[in-house]
């Protein structure tokens, strides 16, 4: 499977997960997800994509500090509703990152491990986001703004050659460098396209 080389050099998220350590699945319960496994799990990179791990990511390092977060302790609150824009794309990664369902998930055992009704959306919070430690009741606001981060101009000419059926095969290849490397600096300016409060 070949894919653009920088998600490699991209920090993984880990977690402690103590479903996975209580069925066996990874040892103690630790499980990373890397840049690389959220794109297999949404089908594409993209800033939107790269917004959500990033954010995810950076929430998580400001609430945990040097602990390992707690998958499915974790509260995420949305100001938007879920077919806003591409807030159900972002709530997708981040459901998978930190286990957090509205009701559609896993409903426990026994009543541990109940990952329902910890995602919320049309909340009124002053941020795009919001994650909460659901055992210290610490919170973090998040809003994401890669608009800074700026497309080759070429990027809409060979949209629009793309879209209308004309774009070679080398043009076609062009745009997805071209769409990569703007998702590449994305990740290279985390200050700049993230607010954390």
């Amino acid at each position: 499977m070949n894919y653009p080389k920088f998600f490699d050099d991209i920090e993984p998220i880990r977690l402690k997960d103590e479903l996975s350590n209580f069925l066996g699945t990874f040892e103690d319960g630790v499980i990373e997800f890397s840049y690389l496994d959220v794109v297999k799990s949404a089908g594409h990179s993209c800033p939107t994509v790269a917004g959500a791990y990033l954010a995810t990511r950076e929430a998580l390092k400001r609430l945990y500090g040097d602990e390992l977060p707690e998958r499915g302790a974790i509260r995420v609150d949305f100001r938007g509703s879920q077919t806003e824009g591409v807030v159900g794309v972002i709530a997708q990664v981040i459901t998978n990152i930190t286990g957090a369902t509205t009701d559609f998930g896993f409903k426990g055992i026994n009543g541990n491990f109940n990952r329902t009704n910890l995602l919320f959306f049309n909340q009124e919070i002053p941020s795009e986001i919001k994650f909460t430690r659901l055992d210290s009741g610490e919170s973090v606001m998040v809003d994401y703004n890669p608009q800074d981060i700026k497309a080759n101009p070429r990027q809409p000419q060979l949209f629009q050659k793309i879209m209308q059926g004309l774009a070679t095969a080398d043009e076609v290849k062009e745009f997805g460098e071209l769409w990569q490397s703007r998702v590449e600096k994305i990740f290279q300016n985390v200050d700049s396209v993230l607010t954390i409060s």
